[in-house]
């Protein structure tokens, strides 16, 4: 690819989907936007960060769109869901769900970047106790953690605020919960520390209402 100017950063992946994938096609339209020396980051939450032309924006992503990739912006943002491989079967891990999920939440504007996860079973393969807002399928409804940290000495699991929730309810809450962040978060203020400033209680009588 040639050179043509100022370039963006954008995070790209194959969806939320039976494991973390991509097929020749989508890694042969990436490529085209890549130099023979650049190299693709890889997140810990299942996202390819590549470089675009900023005035080939729209059309590179919808380009990317059309072969199956998702596209994501890069920053302040909230991640795409980050999922388990959903070992057993659509409906009994529940990807539905997971797919609705992200497609409401991911790349929503935030204080600081916000990294929520999802697992299909109490195994917590997505490992959804360790980030910021963790979804864990338990039989027929969906338990919800807020607060976990994976990193760093101060490392800590979630709380549980929320059980047995319903697919409309769970996207209620969490959409709420973000936008109680979005709102009163200060600038680069990671969740749980908004969260201990903020008040847990505080957070969990808002989302009740």
């Amino acid at each position: 690819m040639e050179d043509s100017g100022k370039k963006i950063k954008i995070a790209i992946n194959g969806g939320v989907g039976f494991g973390a994938k991509l097929n020749s096609k989508q890694l042969v339209t990436i490529s085209k936007y890549m130099n023979e020396d650049e190299e693709l980051e890889l997140t810990t939450f299942q996202q390819l960060y590549i470089e675009i032309p900023e005035d080939k924006k729209e059309d590179i992503i919808e380009e990317f769109q059309s072969v199956g990739l998702a596209c994501y912006p890069v920053g302040n943002f909230v991640k795409s869901l980050r999922t388990c491989n959903f070992c057993k079967g659509e409906e009994e891990e529940g990807m539905p769900v997971a797919i609705e999920l992200n497609k409401r939440i991911a790349g929503k504007p935030v204080p600081f970047t916000l990294r929520p996860a999802y697992t299909g079973c109490p195994i917590g393969c997505g490992e959804p106790l360790v980030n910021d807002i963790g979804v864990m399928k338990v039989k027929n409804g969906y338990d919800l953690y807020i607060g976990g940290k994976a990193k760093g000495k101060d490392a800590r699991m979630g709380t549980l605020v929320m059980e047995h929730l319903v697919p409309e309810k769970l996207f209620e809450v969490i959409e709420k919960i973000i936008d109680i962040y979005a709102e009163h978060g200060k600038k680069r203020e990671p969740f749980f520390k908004f969260i201990n400033r903020f008040g847990l209680e505080n957070l969990k009588n808002q989302i009740a209402v």
